[in-house]
């Protein structure tokens, strides 16, 4: 790829992250080269699952965060703004120094909509992405100026959902 484009998967729907693993499998069967990067969740609290498959097809798992605060009474949105900004810089060194061809940035889109960090933090970061990098952003929350600097925007509504029916979380459909 000559020019990484900017991918965003927003909305209340179920679905957000599971579209992003998709694109990484899609891209390590084609050889690319692929990092995955959690903020805003904890995915060894289930036993990492798809995050797992990820690293055994060969992609780069990262974590920044401890969770949420509304899920782990551990953390506040202090030390999430620490961990977030610290984050993006060693995430930073690492694209200059690993040179990924898809980098997965899951959750980051909560950070800017709970004023964890800045829309215009996250776009600084954005803008300084390496030119080949393909760029995938997910969470809730996409706002109009991260829409618009995106070049694939998906936004993934709930119209119905188990949950809704106190059919809570299952093995290896939800989590």
């Amino acid at each position: 790829m000559k020019t990484g484009l900017i991918h965003i998967y927003t909305g209340e729907g179920k679905g957000k992250t599971t579209a992003a693993v998709g694109l990484a499998v899609r891209a390590l069967g084609h050889g690319l080269k692929v990092c995955y990067v959690h903020f805003n969740k904890s995915p060894e609290l289930y036993g990492y699952n798809e995050i797992q498959s990820l690293q055994k097809l060969g992609a780069t798992i990262l974590g920044y965060t401890q969770g949420h605060w509304n899920f782990n009474r551990s953390v506040t949105r202090e030390s999430s703004r620490i961990d977030v900004q610290n984050g993006l810089i060693a995430l930073s060194g690492f694209l200059l120094r690993q040179a990924p061809d898809l980098l997965i940035m899951d959750e980051i889109l909560i950070s800017v909509r709970d004023n964890v960090i800045s829309e215009d933090e996250l776009l600084d970061f954005i803008s300084q992405k390496p030119e080949r990098l393909e760029l995938v952003l997910t969470g809730r929350g996409a706002t109009e100026r991260l829409i618009e600097k995106a070049d694939y925007v998906s936004y993934i509504q709930k119209i119905k959902h188990p949950y809704d029916q106190k059919i809570f979380s299952r093995k290896g459909i939800e989590y």
